[in-house]
């Protein structure tokens, strides 16, 4: 007599979710939204050279530079200012450096509006821990780059059984980075690394919450809620600038 027939074995979601994604497969090497930071950090600095304000930290205070004692006099918007402005030329040249790694990254892995609100929200979290461990007067985009560097990592650890990682050398160039980043802030006036501390804690903590499009889509509530975070991140961008402008 034969054996009875083996029954067929039904496919279910578990079993394919584990399929792995080449991360680096259609990521863009020319990343538009991170340039156009690039750009922006490049085209105030070079105001700030035009206009000769790093002679001084009163000049830096007074294009923007963070402080706790004007922040606590209600000039909420230095704690944005101060991301977009640098100490000098190894500062901008670092910080652009390893912007544009990390933000191919961010970029490719959570798309552009969540990247714009990562940047905005992690810098400003640096600049909160940065006025609360220092005075001041400090600037610098490098809280908001360890806030790239902290959502990146746990996106690679939270999701390590589904993303392949081909190019391991980019994790060894931003190790170097940070070093050279914390080194600086020890030994360069204006550069501070409580800003470093503070945003690459709320990276970890902001990443976790943020939609892999790398992996899958966003569902149609995910994207509703990435349009809140843009309309979020351009409101704070706008009130800062307004801020500002207006003091």
């Amino acid at each position: 007599m034969d054996p009875s027939p083996e029954q067929a074995l039904r496919i279910t979601p578990d079993m394919l979710i584990r399929r792995r994604v080449d991360f680096e497969r259609r990521m863009r090497r020319v990343p538009p939204l991170t340039l156009g930071i690039i750009g922006v950090l490049l085209a105030i600095f070079a105001a700030e050279l035009g206009l000769e304000v790093l002679e001084s930290s009163e000049a830096l205070l007074f294009v923007g530079a963070l402080s706790r004692d004007a922040v606590m006099q209600g000039e909420w918007w230095r704690l944005v200012t101060a991301i977009f402005l640098h100490g000098g030329v190894d500062h901008i040249l670092g910080n652009g450096i390893a912007l544009f790694v990390l933000g191919m990254v961010c970029e490719h892995a959570f798309g552009r509006a969540q990247l714009a609100w990562l940047f905005v929200a992690t810098g400003i979290a640096g600049s909160v821990v940065s006025m609360l461990t220092s005075a001041g007067p400090s600037v610098g985009a490098s809280g908001a780059i360890f806030g790239l560097q902290g959502a990146a990592v746990i996106l690679f650890h939270r999701h390590r059984e589904r993303l392949l990682l081909r190019d391991r050398r980019v994790g060894i160039v931003l190790v170097a980075w940070a070093v050279y980043t914390i080194a600086t802030g020890l030994l360069t006036p204006y550069v501070d690394n409580g800003a470093h501390v503070g945003g690459f804690l709320a990276g970890i903590l902001l990443g976790g919450r943020l939609h892999p499009v790398v992996i899958e889509p966003p569902s149609e509530e995910t994207q509703a809620r990435i349009r809140r975070q843009g309309w979020l991140t351009a409101l704070v961008l706008t009130g800062a600038f307004l801020g500002w402008l207006f003091r």
